[in-house]
């Protein structure tokens, strides 16, 4: 630090409040740890006692000198690495643990160093949970490296064990340092982590550091004493909705008094995470720990709700280094030489050595062994040539109508391992002036639409393919022996062009030989960023120009030999091997890949046995020689004039060259013969290092700073050694070419002299267009570069080349990257390249599969995230690859300064491959997305590194009483939100009311006087129906054999219940009549009845206990109950749940004997209790409501009203009879009414799916009610099978409106499909609608049959979540669509409240739905009857407006808007929308989100998610999804869920859980009960597969 020695006291005030003034900011979260440590150090330095012999001075510049062929270790870095040690750790290498394409002693140590810095401690991320069957390994190949699986020609994934220097051999360090970076990562929580939440004790700081265990929260405790408990943002608002019935919490799980903290207390007064001795909750303690302090730019004053508002912008840093050179001036080539002999065209040069020179050697093949195995000779390769181009001009189709034409495209499809056919069939397309494209052979049909090799032929229009007959065999065939029409591609026509099948020419046929002009003459294919193949057209005249300008660089000679080592269909495997040798007469020898993977010293021996004066190799061919040269002594490479590096425009390739110089200096090699180059696609060769003379100084390097690098500015590295990037020139550009530097996007601006751009460069040497891509080829091949004023420098077309770089001392031309490997973070530029080299510069020996890592970046909330999946070892441990991607982690961020996203390990062998080998970033970074990938090990990181996160809301203490806010709203012409069912009415004439059968709604305000009545005046009216699986009517009831029944049980409780007036009595029925006849036999006997749903046969142990926990909750006296039920209570099984000792009486209704009870109890008034209705909500919440003999008279009364039910009528139903609208449908409506009920329980919907739908058809019903669960059930189950349905006479047309019950919003989505899904059978769009209902109120709205449709409006989500209604237009961004929850039933009136003030909102906000109606419950039904509690919910009062109404609070939230329909009245309509249920909303970041919106976007994440939910706990976001794949996709999905939440909610998830289907508990309505999933999972009872812990 830099206060060491610092007397703080003894500073000048100023000075002391400014260090305060940085203390508070660090404790606030508004600078990170590192930025205070340098803004308190700058403050003090000059108050530091100076040190003697420390010199500040910086040098201004610092290229170092020539590398030395043994580079050794700056002094000032850690370790004793020293030369001789690297050598004696090299001669132990083994097969393939790194790819060394990025090997750099130098940075190896860097990043050990920055590992270094964080003291030796265990692990203290939190390790995701696995199943252990969640991953199988995928089957290795067995084979010696290197090996094809993973070598790669593009991306130079190497095979061998590093020479890691004795730094490596440090223990593994832990991640600490890089916790207490990311600590300061931002928060989801709205507290904005500086105040303690709930009044929580203060943690005191720890006077030393504790055993490993609990270290990382005492490190968290010091560091941050004031927040050592995180803010809690699960509750939803400070109201206090307390747990209706008061049970113990194992009981129960969380009440919403607990719920606020998430934490309990224990007798020692201690918080605990809950449960105590969970495992889930030390790793979400230990994650929350690390989240603690936001690592967040400072955060702008106000928070704006508009879409350009949602980032956070970071202000630009004052620091940040500009670039302050001059312009930069065009860089000119020498000029190209005029030599007197050079060929008008290259077909010239080999119709001349054809003739003149036949037998000199043009190509000597390889086999497999690396032995010669055939030379083509010049007389050959003419001859052949000609006889392919008179084949294919005149053999081909006939002579009117010929196959092909000049002008016209081929592609030639030939392997690597044969370059003869290739130069063959290549020569021969330029002799008959049809333009050849090589491409790749595709090895299948997958293989070949993954490469978008299609999308190249297509737009250069091939249509022909020429191949030879060994490939021909060898390409993917259908069964009749066709080959397969691979994907993507056109169709082909193959041609075989062994010799054999070719014609010779006739003796006056002579190819036309053009002097070069600027036709096209082939196109070389190249892949884009997005994984796009397009081609470059090179013309004849480029491609001649370009052989000269290769000519004079490298200075060839005629006859000279020269190894190439390189694809000899593309690139500079081409240029020099194929067209340049040709042109200088040289005799090239080819060594393909797969000889390379046998004997990967092949190149060297041939290059020793044939003299070879020139070598054609990339830094992997390098690496193998070294790794194998022990084999191979006396190989001797003294003969080589030039070794062309054709990847050492890599920045890491510089390491490769030193290596090799190293070791092979002692067989002759040349230090000067190492001739870097660079190329692009589009502008062919860029520039090449020239060799230079025995004994001169070798070029120098540049040592960059990466931080410089990443703005883009060229900085000398001085400070920090660890972040420097040592980059070898490339030489000097082409001759005759013309080169500048722009800014890489925006307009193509001429750069400063100390700033990296993009290389362009005007040429004749250069590829023309892409072929038929005239859009795109015009950005590329025709930009004009301008200067700061925006003028154009010149009227010369330059091409983009791709590569970025720079021009340095002498013209020198240094390239530090390419525009396909940038990735741009929060405007800093990062390359790919760098950050594989770091990635593998972290021990990777352990558990990188042969250093095969790939780096992209995706886009995610505004801004690009880069994400690293690398190849996981076959016998890598689970601990071992977790402490590896931990550290990579640290590494990148101490050395790039760059967040990583995710970094995600795939099982070995499993990402896609190039052709050569090298892993396919843009199919790798497609399957990422799409979910495709199959990691076994994952980390994603999104609080590190998404820092442009909006500002939490603040929530105002407003001054201003609801009051105020109420004339606010109306004087801004808002309406104050309420809504009015129709009047219920009062019928005063008696002959009327008997004449319309009405008699028991007006004279009766006794259901059970309802049924006595229709008993004696209808008796055979059939009143109920219960249909078995088979559509088959089980049972019916009239009248007069339901009110028998009723009076048989009446009788039995009378005589052996033992029961007082008003004693409690449980129903446990299946679905059915029994349920109703027992009903009302409690009526009769003036006992209350409780219906309590039976538990499932097969699953006691979980469904036991609720009936348990009902029966002991409302006391019930006495059990009423069918015989196989009685038995199951009594049963061993139910005892290993439950007491059975304890029931209460257990009478069974199933055989009774004929007796009628001496009379039937009448309740002296209206007010008395009817029944009880118990129902555990979506929090979990067991809640028992009281329904006055009023209430449910007045409820079916409305109910009839709205739905004009009357006796001749017929509904179905097919619905849960235990609670709610239920079972007011089921037992109370019909009896009520006098209409016949046709009941359908939904458990026989599964033995039988189509059974409700053929009910309503066969029934011909107009009305029917159902449940979401079996709308779902019909959408899912039966979607695929109306065209059945139809034929066998299914038809729905009759169906005048379908109901679904429900207390939640609508399910718009599950609706639209069930309407859409059986249209076809005649079911009207206009039928479904839905019905409210809340534990206060069980109908407070219900699509009847008089009202208007149903609207629809779309809100915006991000007003939503500020309690704000606004609409917009469908399709909006953010836009979320809601139907009405139905009419208003008559006799109710709701209105829209404030849940914290109590006063009523206008209609443009979203508030509590409150409700007044005579069908209310009236209180709830507790043990200890809290009144405070009572009152709350079941009679309070507005805090003005209407001071005496009294108000049931529904505890839900919703907002009224008026539409434009009209209603029964002709007046406007008022709709009502429910949006959730205000126990389930989540607070966070002081924004308001609803469950179910979250889990909508999570559901669309991925195609495997077959359901999800999500909740909160503290300040995490938890996510669980069910999983309906293989487990080996359960890792896909964590990115994909973290992904949709940050860009749709803007919500980072802190925990994501991988279950199995079924696991996330649902109610009989449907609905999930996320607080017992929160429970079961952190009491770690969910056997997840996987549970991915976000940092």
């Amino acid at each position: 630090m830099a206060d060491r020695g610092v007397d703080l006291s003894a500073l000048p005030k100023e000075v002391r409040d400014q260090v305060a003034e940085l203390d508070l900011e660090l404790s606030e979260g508004d600078i990170t740890q590192k930025g205070y440590e340098k803004k308190r150090a700058k403050l003090l330095v000059p108050y530091v006692p100076h040190l003697p012999n420390v010199d500040l001075s910086l040098p201004d510049v610092q290229l170092s000198p020539g590398h030395s062929a043994d580079p050794s270790p700056s002094p000032e870095a850690p370790g004793p690495s020293t030369s001789s040690a690297s050598r004696h750790h090299r001669t132990h290498r083994s097969g393939g643990a790194r790819d060394d394409r990025y090997r750099s002693d130098i940075h190896t140590e860097a990043v050990q160093a920055a590992l270094a810095k964080h003291k030796e401690e265990k692990m203290a991320l939190p390790m995701p949970t696995k199943r252990r069957s969640a991953f199988v390994q995928s089957p290795i190949d067995n084979c010696t490296p290197p090996d094809t699986s993973s070598a790669s020609e593009d991306d130079g994934s190497l095979r061998r064990k590093a020479a890691l220097s004795a730094v490596l051999a440090q223990s593994l360090q832990s991640p600490d340092y890089w916790i207490n970076r990311s600590v300061q990562s931002s928060s989801t929580s709205s507290s904005a982590s500086s105040t303690l939440s709930h009044g929580e004790p203060k943690a005191q700081p720890l006077p030393q550091p504790q055993p490993a265990a609990s270290l990382l929260a005492d490190i968290l405790a010091i560091t941050r004493v004031e927040n050592s408990v995180p803010p809690d943002v699960t509750s939803s608002t400070p109201q206090e909705r307390g747990s209706r019935v008061d049970l113990p919490p194992a009981v129960r799980g969380m009440s919403r008094g607990q719920s606020r903290s998430s934490m309990i207390e224990t007798a020692d007064g201690k918080r605990k995470g809950v449960p105590v001795n969970s495992r889930v909750s030390t790793k979400i303690q230990q994650l929350l720990n690390t989240l603690k302090r936001p690592k967040r730019p400072p955060l702008s004053e106000f928070f704006l709700d508009d879409s350009e508002e949602i980032v956070e912008v970071p202000q630009p840093d004052p620091n940040t280094p500009k670039p302050e050179g001059r312009q930069i001036i065009p860089v000119k080539g020498e000029p190209l030489g005029v030599v007197s002999n050079w060929p008008p065209a290259l077909q010239a040069a080999l119709a001349r050595w054809g003739s003149t020179q036949a037998k000199s050697p043009a190509l000597t093949a390889l086999d497999i062994t690396g032995k010669p195995l055939y030379t083509l000779t010049y007389g050959k390769l003419w001859s052949r040539s000609l006889k392919l181009a008179y084949t294919l001009l005149n053999k081909l189709g006939t002579k009117t109508e010929p196959v092909i034409q000049p002008g016209d495209r081929v592609a030639l499809v030939y392997p690597n391992s044969d370059p003869a056919m290739f130069w063959v069939a290549f020569y021969g397309c330029l002799l008959a002036e049809v333009i050849p494209v090589p491409i790749e052979v595709p090895l299948s049909r997958q293989d070949a639409g993954s490469q978008q090799i299609g999308f190249l032929l297509g737009s250069c229009g091939v249509s022909l393919a020429l191949t030879s007959e060994v490939c021909l065999k060898g390409l993917p065939k259908t069964p009749n022996g066709e080959i397969i029409q691979f994907k993507g591609w056109p169709r082909m026509k193959w041609v075989v062009t062994d010799t054999k099948y070719l014609t010779k020419p006739s003796k006056d046929w002579q190819p036309h030989i053009p002097t070069a002009n600027t036709d096209t003459a082939y196109i070389e294919y190249k892949a884009s960023k997005e994984g796009t193949v397009m081609g470059v057209a090179v013309s004849k005249i480029s491609m001649l120009t370009h052989c000269q300008a290769l000519t004079q660089a490298c200075n060839y000679c005629e006859g000279e030999t020269l190894v190439n080592v390189l694809d000899c269909k593309k690139d500079m495997g081409m240029w020099h091997g194929v067209l340049t040798s040709v042109m200088n007469r040289i005799h090239t020898i080819t060594v393909p890949y797969a000889v390379m993977k046998a004997c990967p010293m092949s190149w060297v021996q041939r290059v020793h046995i044939h003299k070879a004066r020139v070598a054609l190799v990339k830094c992997r061919d390098l690496h193998w020689a070294m790794m194998a040269h022990k084999d191979q002594r006396d190989s001797s490479l003294s003969s080589i004039r030039m070794l062309i590096v054709a990847d050492g425009a890599n920045p890491w390739s510089v390491s490769s060259c030193d290596a090799f110089l190293n070791v092979f200096q002692s067989h002759g090699l040349k230090p000067e013969v190492i001739c870097p180059c660079a190329t692009s696609p589009e502008a062919l060769t860029v520039a090449i290092r020239r060799p230079g003379a025995r004994g001169a100084p070798l070029p120098a390097r540049a040592i960059l700073s990466m931080g410089g690098l990443s703005h883009g500015v060229i900085r000398v590295n001085t400070e920090d050694k660890n972040s420097a990037l040592t980059v070898q020139d490339v030489g000097h550009i082409m001759p005759g070419a013309l080169m500048c530097i722009v800014k890489p996007d925006g307009p193509p601006q001429l750069c400063k002299t100390d700033e990296i751009g993009e290389i362009v460069i005007s040429s004749r040497a250069g590829g023309t267009m892409y072929y038929g891509l005239p859009g795109v080829t015009k950005n590329t091949f025709e930009v004009i570069p301008v200067n700061q004023a925006g003028a154009p420098i010149g009227e010369i077309p330059f091409s983009r080349t791709g590569l970025l770089g720079f021009v340095g001392p002498g013209s020198l031309v240094f390239v530090v990257g390419k525009i396909e490997g940038l990735l741009m973070v929060s405007g800093r530029r990062h390359n790919a390249d760098d950050l594989v080299a770091t990635a593998l510069a972290v021990e990777p020996v352990k558990t990188v599969y042969r250093g095969r890592i790939a780096v992209f970046s995706v886009t995610v909330f505004f801004d690009e995230r880069i994400v690293i999946v690398a190849e996981q070892r076959p016998d890598a441990s689970e601990e071992d690859s977790f402490q590896w991607m931990s550290r990579v982690l640290q590494a990148i961020d101490s050395i790039h300064q760059v967040g990583l996203y995710c970094l995600a390990l795939v099982p070995a062998n499993t990402l896609p491959k190039t052709p050569l080998g090298g892993i396919h970033i843009c199919e790798t970074k497609q399957n990422f997305l799409e979910g495709n990938l199959h990691p076994c090990n994952i980390l994603l990181c999104p609080h590190t590194c998404v820092t442009n996160m909006p500002k939490p809301r603040q929530k105002q203490t407003v001054d201003v009483g609801p009051a105020s806010m109420l004339v606010g709203n109306l004087v801004a012409g808002k309406r104050v939100a309420q809504a009015t069912g129709r009047e219920l009415g009062v019928v005063e004439d008696q002959d009327l009311i008997r004449k319309l059968c009405m008699w028991p709604t007006m004279m009766h305000q006794f259901l059970s006087e309802a049924l006595q009545w229709r008993a004696q005046t209808d008796p055979d009216h059939v009143l109920y129906v219960l249909l078995n699986s088979k559509g088959v009517a089980v049972c019916t009831s009239t009248c007069a054999q339901l009110h028998k029944r009723a009076e048989k049980i009446t009788a039995t409780l009378m005589e052996r219940g033992g029961l007082n007036t008003g004693d409690n009595v449980v129903l446990l029925y299946p679905p059915g009549i029994d349920l109703i006849a027992a009903f009302y036999g409690c009526l009769y006997a003036g006992v209350i009845p409780v219906t309590v749903r039976p538990p499932h046969p097969q699953n006691l142990a979980a469904t036991l206990p609720t009936v348990r926990m009902i029966i002991d909750v409302s006391k019930a006296a006495c059990i009423l109950t069918t015989q196989p039920l009685m038995r199951i209570l009594r049963s061993r099984e139910a005892a290993a749940s439950v007491n059975i000792k304890t029931w209460p009486t257990i009478i069974d209704t199933d055989d009774l004997p004929r007796k009628r009870p001496p009379n039937i109890y009448k309740p002296p008034t209206a007010e008395m209790l009817a029944y009880l209705d118990f129902s555990v909500s979506t929090t979990g919440m067991l809640t028992g409501v009281k329904m006055s003999h009023a209430a449910i008279s007045t409820l079916c009364r409305s109910i009839k009203l709205q739905c004009e039910l009357y006796s001749s009528r017929q509904i179905a139903i097919c619905l849960d009879p235990y609670c709610g609208l239920g079972f007011v449908l089921w037992c109370l409506s019909s009896v009520y009414s006098g209409h016949q009920s046709i009941l359908i329980p939904p458990l026989e919907l599964e033995s039988s799916l189509p059974l409700w739908l053929s009910t309503l058809s066969q029934y011909k019903i107009r009305d029917t009610f159902c449940s979401y669960s079996v709308m779902e059930l019909c959408t899912k189950g039966l979607g695929t099978q109306t065209e059945m349905l139809k034929a066998r006479g299914l038809n729905l047309s009759c169906v005048r409106s379908c109901v679904v019950i429900a207390e939640e919003r609508p399910r718009l989505i599950l609706t639209q499909s069930f309407s859409k899904l059986f249209k076809d059978l005649g079911l009207s769009a206009r039928a479904v609608s839905t019905a409210f209902g809340s534990r206060v109120n069980l109908a407070i709205c219900l699509q009847g049959t008089a009202g208007p449709d149903p609207s629809t409006v779309y809100v915006d989500m991000k007003s939503l979540r500020h309690d704000r209604v606004r609409l917009v237009e469908r399709g909006a961004p953010q836009s979320l669509p809601l139907m009405e929850s139905g009419t208003i039933l008559p006799g109710v009136r709701v209105i829209i409240v404030n849940p914290e003030t109590r006063g009523p909102l206008g209609d443009s906000h979203l508030g509590e739905i409150w409700v007044t109606s005579p069908h209310s419950a009236s209180g709830y039904y507790t043990i200890y009857g809290e009144e405070s509690l009572q009152a709350d919910h079941f009679n309070t009062k507005l805090s003005f407006g209407e001071p005496h109404t009294l108000w049931a609070r529904t505890g839900y939230l919703g907002f009224i808007k008026r539409t434009e329909l009209l209603d029964a009245s002709g007046d406007r309509h008022d709709a009502l929308f429910v949006v959730g249920s205000l126990d389930e909303t989540l607070e966070l970041r002081g924004l308001r989100y609803h469950p179910i919106d979250i889990e909508t976007s999570v559901s669309r994440a991925h195609r495997c998610i077959a359901e999800s939910a999500v909740f909160t706990w503290t300040n995490l976001l938890v996510v669980v999804a069910e999983l309906s794949g293989s487990e080996q996709e359960a890792l896909d999905l964590v990115p994909l869920v973290t992904n949709v939440v940050l860009e749709e909610h803007h919500l980072i998830v802190g925990v994501v859980v991988i279950v199995d289907p079924g696991v996330i508990p649902i109610n009989s309505r449907g609905e999930k009960q996320r607080m017992h999933l929160r429970d079961s999972f952190l009491a770690d009872q969910l056997d997840p597969i996987y549970v991915a812990y976000n940092m």
